[in-house]
């Protein structure tokens, strides 16, 4: 009687067990699922509040079709030889984004190293940062060449920062906005007006057809 018991017992238990590991499999897929969707609903949210906020949406013409081009078969020969930037002498401000360990030089707008195929580009219709309510706009390739300058902006999120270092200043910037645009020759940049910006732009990893556009709001600004 007593094995019988402790058989039935044993069962139940197993039963149990067997339910809760049920419920809690469900339990745990629903809080993926639904994190997921709240993650994308801020996200598209997000989006929303960005261009029906802005009073302007600024098209800027611009040769950024190319910005993943691979010139490695360059690289090669170039990492053959110790670096030595050729066009150190003609930067008149940097760009560092510490979290993907860039720090490069770029050029005045007239000048004729300022192109991806040379250097970090500030693209035409830009303003420099000192320019309130501005928008410093620059673009470079991803991809796997020696000018991939903008490679690694895939891995960068809302919140992350970026310093431009100009005329003595350090301008600090905060990523608010990150979106994707088809290749058309132009970029659409959706921005507070009344805010101090910087605009990234290149090409959207693992795509031939998009570019990636990130939008930064000046934070604070400190002697260089």
């Amino acid at each position: 009687m007593c094995i019988m018991q402790n058989s039935q017992n044993k069962n139940k238990f197993i039963i149990f067990l067997g339910v809760t590991l049920f419920v809690s499999g469900i339990l745990l897929f629903a809080s993926n699922y639904f994190n997921e969707k709240i993650d994308n609903a801020y996200s598209y949210m997000n989006n929303l509040l960005f261009e029906s906020s802005e009073s302007e949406i600024v098209e800027i013409e611009e040769e950024v079709d190319n910005l993943d081009e691979d010139t490695s078969s360059f690289q090669e020969e170039v990492e053959e030889e110790e670096w030595v930037d050729p066009y150190l002498q003609y930067y008149i401000g940097t760009i560092e984004i510490p979290k993907i360990n860039l720090n490069k030089g770029f050029t005045a707008i007239d000048s004729p190293y300022n192109t991806v195929n040379k250097n970090v580009e500030v693209v035409k219709g830009s303003t420099y940062p000192d320019v309130l309510n501005g928008n410093f706009i620059l673009a470079a390739h991803s991809g796997s060449s020696y000018l991939a300058y903008f490679k690694n902006l895939y891995k960068l999120n809302i919140g992350d920062e970026a310093i431009v270092t100009y005329q003595n200043k350090k301008y600090t910037y905060k990523i608010v906005n990150i979106y994707e645009q088809e290749k058309t020759g132009k970029i659409a940049i959706y921005r507070d007006m009344n805010k101090t910006c910087l605009t990234l732009v290149t090409c959207t990893k693992d795509s031939k057809t998009k570019q990636t556009i990130y939008i930064l709001e000046l934070q604070n600004v400190d002697n260089a």
